[in-house]
């Protein structure tokens, strides 16, 4: 047969393969004559049927039986085991009525707790200051609040005394007293060395939280000391004349290895979320926040605010009346009942993908991770899990997804089964159209997995310092601490007691640690069945805490209204409940924070450096910008050059026909807020046309 009858054949018609044709030792004898090409007319010829292109023609293949189809549907290959078979069911039903038993328990014994507290500790003056800390408006307000319960209380005693057990008191202050000793010999180099033995996370347990839990308002004053101290070496050895520009960078470099850095993970929690916005607020009014955020669910939601909003805009949307802008949760009960019964989602994710892609959601409307960490340098980071339940998590930011659009990630990380199917990630390509991200691959809820993403925020961005603000209802009612927290100490016996007495907290701990074992003991058993396509058993046995945890109060009726939006009124408060639980974290997060700043000045004084050293040296055709109305240091100098690349110019260049190489650069005059450039065309020759000069002008800071 040539080749073109070949292409042109009918393959859909294929002739019974016979018994001879079937036999191996005629296929393999190649003196066979070949067998006669059965007409496609034929009568005996009947179409194919096969599984694949790999399947036997003509194999009769069994029918699926349906419990097995089930069984394959849900990825577990059936189990031949019958005892599993008959004791599973009950099992998991005496498991769960033991569960129910000690949570009912563990509701009475922290009620207790609180009753046994209130009666014994917060009566007559001690109760009057703890509600004018409570009814503090603002940090201020609050700190001096703290400082009048602290020396009421006698807490302020212990500030002063160096020692203690929790961490390493004579090393701190040997060091301490090194440090200031060598800045004041201005020895850069032992300060240096002495700097990169200290700068780890936690040295000498400086950084535990049982320091700041012993008083309302700040810790011991030798660590107080010891990191102001810490600040100033930093900033000597930035500007010290004395070292290199190489010594800086890998001085710097090897401190921000060292430490890490901080970030704030925003948890799920449905309506629970909106305590997140009075987090961010106490943080953004301190200058603390910092610029790595990750959030999963409606910490997502807060995250993205948080992260394609610069502080003047985020200071402006931080108000209550932002609750006139939440409607994600405004259908009737008739409309969303109709769409579980049809759908199985109380949400629709069309309506909510128009809702989040607004203008007024992001300021552009269809940002993505990329665009966001560019226009506001914070680093945003959404956690979801593929539909796939074998896939691991995904962390998505400007590093992983760089493209991918921010309000498509929202609606993956939102999506719970029963409230919202799985969705496509979308990708914004060059010219500004939108495609399905990862080959069209659906995600959900990153939190039924990794509600908060520790490992993964250390290694993409060094991260060792996570603060977490839990607002899950399963996860917060479980937070307790026996000894106190950072700036909320145990209030009898000065905060060495523990809460209610030492039998209350250690019941409470052994109650929390048997459910977390009965917990363990169905996923590890696999006892618990796949609800809505989805394996729970994780849910409870993540980590949810942090460096620092906040978990704000709630209220009963927040369970009610877990799945509605806020008015401006009850938003108020919850950015109030929020404020109030993170001010007492706010000294510890600023000390850590010091170090951090210091070592983040000094790797950028040491880039701008490397650039200034690799320019020209500034002559009077040097412009004291990037671009024009940039706000700069006045001593810092730009080629003029550079200033040819900006918008500006492309758009007098456009106007005039102009080209850098026919203009002229010369500083006119330049003062603390001010600067002055003038240039003039000349031809080929240099000589300059008698047309009149052209000027720009800028302000530095």
């Amino acid at each position: 047969m040539s080749s073109d009858a070949l292409l042109t054949a009918d393959y859909l018609s294929t002739p019974t393969p016979t018994s001879q044709d079937r036999d191996p030792s005629k296929l393999a004898d190649p003196s066979a004559p070949p067998s006669p090409v059965v007409s496609t007319t034929s009568s005996r010829v009947r179409k194919v049927s096969a599984l694949s292109d790999f399947a036997p023609v003509n194999l009769k293949v069994k029918k699926r039986r349906r419990k097995d189809k089930a069984l394959h549907g849900r990825g577990k290959a059936p189990r031949h085991d019958w005892t599993f078979v008959l004791f599973r069911w009950p099992l998991l039903f005496f498991i769960f009525l033991f569960i129910a038993a000690q949570f009912g328990f563990y509701v009475f014994l922290r009620q207790l707790v609180n009753v046994k507290e209130w009666i014994s500790a917060w009566r007559g003056k001690k109760g009057l200051l703890r509600k004018k800390l409570r009814a503090s408006r603002n940090y201020e307000e609050w700190k001096e609040a703290a400082l009048v319960l602290d020396e009421y209380l006698h807490f302020d005693e212990w500030k002063k005394e160096d020692e203690d057990n929790f961490y390493d008191w004579k090393l701190v202050r040997k060091v301490h007293r090194s440090l200031k000793t060598l800045r004041e010999k201005n020895d850069v180099r032992a300060c240096m060395g002495v700097l990169e033995t200290c700068i780890r996370s936690n040295f000498a347990a400086v950084e535990s939280p049982r320091l700041y839990s012993e008083t309302f308002l700040g810790t011991k004053d030798l660590i107080e000391a010891y990191f102001e101290e810490q600040e100033k070496a930093l900033e000597f050895i930035r500007e010290s004349p004395d070292l290199k520009i190489d010594e800086k960078k890998r001085f710097f470099k090897a401190a921000n290895t060292n430490l890490g850095i901080t970030a704030l993970c925003l948890s799920g929690g449905a309506s629970f979320g909106y305590y997140h916005f009075g987090v961010v607020k106490a943080l953004l009014d301190a200058a603390l926040l910092p610029r790595v955020i990750t959030g999963t669910s409606a910490g997502g939601l807060i995250a993205a605010l948080c992260c394609t909003r610069k502080d003047a805009e985020l200071r402006l949307l931080l108000v209550p009346e932002l609750a006139n802008r939440i409607t994600a949760c405004e259908e009737s009960i008739g409309i969303w009942t109709k769409r579980i019964w049809k759908t199985g989602a109380r949400f629709d994710p069309i309506l909510w993908a128009r809702k989040a892609s607004r203008p007024s959601f992001d300021s552009e409307g269809s940002m993505t991770f990329k665009e966001a960490y560019l226009r506001t340098g914070r680093i945003l980071n959404i956690s979801v899990i593929p539909a796939d339940r074998h896939s691991p998590t995904r962390l998505l930011n400007y590093l992983t997804a760089p493209d991918t659009l921010i309000w498509s990630a929202l609606l993956a990380s939102a999506a719970v089964p029963g409230i919202l199917p799985p969705v496509v990630l979308m990708q914004k390509l060059r010219d500004g159209s939108a495609v399905p991200w990862n080959w069209g691959s659906r995600f959900k809820d990153g939190s039924l997995r990794v509600d908060v993403p520790i490992q993964a925020l250390h290694s993409y961005f060094n991260v060792s310092a996570p603060i977490v603000s839990q607002v899950n209802p399963h996860v917060h009612l479980f937070f307790f601490a026996p000894r106190g927290s950072a700036g909320k100490p145990v209030a009898h016996r000065k905060g060495k007691g523990w809460r209610g007495n030492f039998i209350l907290s250690a019941a409470e701990q052994w109650l929390k640690h048997e459910l977390t074992k009965n917990f363990k003991l169905i996923r590890d058993l696999e006892l618990l069945p796949q609800l809505l396509g989805q394996d729970w058993s994780s849910v409870f046995l993540q980590r949810f805490d942090g460096y620092i945890t906040i978990w704000p109060r709630t209220r009963f009726w927040d369970w009610i209204r877990i799945l509605s939006d806020p008015d401006p009124h009850e938003l108020e408060r919850m950015m109030r409940v929020g404020q109030l639980v993170t001010w007492p974290k706010l000294r510890m997060i600023a000390n850590r924070e010091k170090i951090e700043r210091q070592i983040y000045l000094g790797r950028q004084f040491v880039r701008k450096s490397v650039k200034s050293k690799a320019a020209p040296p500034p002559t009077e055709t040097h412009a004291a910008a990037v671009w024009p109305w940039a706000p700069l240091p006045s001593n810092f100098y730009y080629p003029a050059t550079e200033w040819f690349r900006s918008s500006s110019f492309s758009g007098y260049r456009r106007r005039t026909g102009i080209y850098p190489q026919q203009l002229s650069f010369i500083l006119q005059k330049q003062t603390n807020s001010h600067f002055s450039v003038k240039f003039r065309r000349i031809d080929a020759k240099g000589a300059q046309p008698p047309s009149g000069p052209a000027s720009i002008t800028g302000c530095s800071t």
